[in-house]
């Protein structure tokens, strides 16, 4: 058995849309492809008067497609305004994240990287974490923080948490299946040589994979495991 192997259920818990798909789009791919049940949880949503409605609306009709792709098994939409979430309590952004957490109970979370430059990755971060505790019998028993191009590879050096992986999941037979998701979202994908590029994701895969010795693979950080 190898260790996607004791993966059951799995929440991939994306601070904006797109962030699932680029972080680990290619694992989520091979999950559900195992007959694994994968949620994926959206925080935010934009608002007006920053963000206009319509093209929020655009960007969630993308995430569903995109989704729907990849085989998720139920998409949630929290709906707390992006790129506010320092406006928001603590208490309500960890009560929220606490609720889905506990209403599917997975064995395992993906979170956004801690160190991401965009502060709604980190305060969506703790909130996971805060949900994830160890208390009792029923908690994940495992779980990772993907990177985010644009986000992950902007932090501080020295300053922020740098992202250095410890996970490889080797998604040769999957990539293909994470460019077309991310094609979903048309307001999104840039032309090469921008970050944010199906060239770009295609690189950054071959290289985690090379690490690695197969084709194509992402990365993560091992936050915490629970061998029961």
């Amino acid at each position: 058995m190898s260790a996607i192997d004791r993966i059951k259920r799995a929440m991939v818990i994306a601070p904006h849309p797109d962030d699932e798909v680029l972080g680990c789009g290619g694992t989520i791919a091979r999950l559900t492809a195992m007959g694994r049940a994968v949620e994926v949880v959206v925080v935010t949503r934009g608002m007006a008067p920053r963000f206009d409605p319509a093209q929020a609306e655009q960007v969630r009709g993308e995430a569903l497609r995109a989704h729907a792709a990849l085989g998720v098994s139920r998409t949630r939409f929290l709906d707390f305004p992006a790129a506010g979430l320092d406006q928001i309590a603590c208490a309500d952004l960890n009560q929220a994240v606490a609720a889905v957490v506990g209403d599917m109970r997975p064995d395992t979370l993906f979170l956004p990287f801690v160190g991401d430059l965009h502060f709604d990755h980190k305060l969506v971060f703790d909130a996971a974490m805060v949900a994830a505790r160890p208390l009792g019998s029923d908690y994940p028993a495992r779980v990772l923080a993907y990177e985010t191009v644009s986000e992950t590879n902007w932090a501080a050096p020295y300053v922020a948490p740098s992202f250095q992986p410890n996970v490889f999941v080797d998604i040769s037979d999957h990539l293909d299946t994470k460019l077309e998701a991310f094609r979903c979202f048309e307001s999104q994908v840039r032309a090469f040589p921008n970050e944010r590029s199906i060239e770009t994701l295609r690189a950054l895969a071959m290289v985690r994979g090379s690490c690695v010795s197969c084709a194509a693979a992402e990365a993560f950080t091992l936050i915490r495991e629970v061998m029961k």
